[in-house]
């Protein structure tokens, strides 16, 4: 097991807990994508940065909704969700409130945030936990970490902790596939992903991955970033899955490498996860891809009638609270 402790703090609560399973060998190797880009490269780049980087530039950033949730007081068998934008997630639960993937960040170096996010960071709820996928600059970014760290603690993949150096958090926990960490009565599963997890060219050995967030009565999973593999059928294997967080944006690498879903792929995985909803992210934040920014949730929901789903996959806007009930 691998923690890291700020200065003046001996061990974390003693709910705050790590399990390996029995099989825990150490690190996996599976479900890496090469860094190497495919053939042809250099026209995609050259048709991402005309037709979706400078555009986007160009553009006047969308704004959110405006609204501030009143994030009231909790039934014991309700879970608030809220979208505020990206991979970018706020969990209300009734014991504590989680964030994932915390980004508020209007530039990523030429990259516009194409739309506000749907909560102000001065308009968050005290945070209890919060959860990073992995390493790379649009998912863990520090600088909106530093805005919401008062001492909780964090979890995130193996390699992943001395980024969180300088920040004020409390724990800071790595995780390997499928370990569980035990916190107020809920377990946190970290479950695999077909992605990378470096930050840097020459910092492959950092990790990646998803969280299965297991509540009484619901189980929220958080996809992190990830192609399609056969990982979401043994997640279903193992876990029942209420609400799926699943990527619809990015497909369109200009590497050509396989990195990410297109919103059919997601669709699939939502099927193979065997999940009760879906709530798409990852799409229309940052032009990532050479897709057009609109064209992931219009795919999405033709792809979701056509399997009739349409009453399963929800849409909320960013900042939109989503109530989900206790199964």
């Amino acid at each position: 097991m691998s923690s890291h402790l700020p200065p003046g703090r001996s061990h974390p609560h003693q709910d705050d807990r790590v399990e390996h399973p029995p099989h825990f060998l150490g690190p996996s190797r599976g479900h890496k994508v090469g860094l190497k880009p495919t053939k042809g490269w250099a026209q995609r780049n050259y048709h991402f940065w005309s037709r979706q980087v400078l555009p986007a530039i160009l553009r006047k950033r969308e704004l959110a909704n405006g609204d501030v949730p009143a994030f009231e007081s909790l039934d014991e068998d309700a879970i608030e969700l809220v979208w505020i934008g990206h991979a970018s997630f706020l969990i209300r639960t009734p014991v504590g409130n989680i964030v994932i993937d915390p980004n508020w960040a209007l530039w990523h170096g030429p990259m516009k945030r194409t739309r506000e996010p749907g909560l102000r960071l001065e308009h968050l709820p005290p945070i209890d936990l919060i959860l990073v996928t992995h390493a790379h600059f649009d998912h863990l970014h520090r600088p909106s970490l530093r805005g919401i760290a008062s001492g909780q603690p964090v979890l995130t993949p193996h390699g992943c902790g001395p980024l969180f150096r300088g920040l004020k958090v409390g724990l800071v926990q790595e995780m390997h596939e499928w370990s569980v960490f035990h916190w107020r009565g809920i377990e946190i599963i970290f479950t695999p992903s077909h992605h990378w997890g470096a930050r840097f060219i020459h910092d492959t050995h950092r990790g990646f991955g998803g969280f299965l967030i297991r509540l009484p009565g619901n189980a929220i999973y958080h996809c992190g970033d990830s192609a399609y593999f056969p990982g979401f059928s043994e997640i279903s294997k193992r876990f029942d899955v209420d609400t799926a967080l699943l990527p619809i944006g990015a497909y369109e690498a200009p590497s050509g490498r396989d990195v990410h879903m297109n919103p059919e792929e997601a669709i699939q995985a939502f099927r193979d996860l065997g999940a009760r909803k879906m709530i798409p992210m990852h799409y229309a934040t940052f032009p990532l891809g050479g897709e057009n920014l609109h064209d992931p949730l219009r795919r999405l929901m033709v792809a979701a009638e056509a399997e009739q789903l349409s009453d399963r996959v929800l849409a909320p806007r960013e900042g939109e609270v989503v109530v989900l009930r206790n199964q």
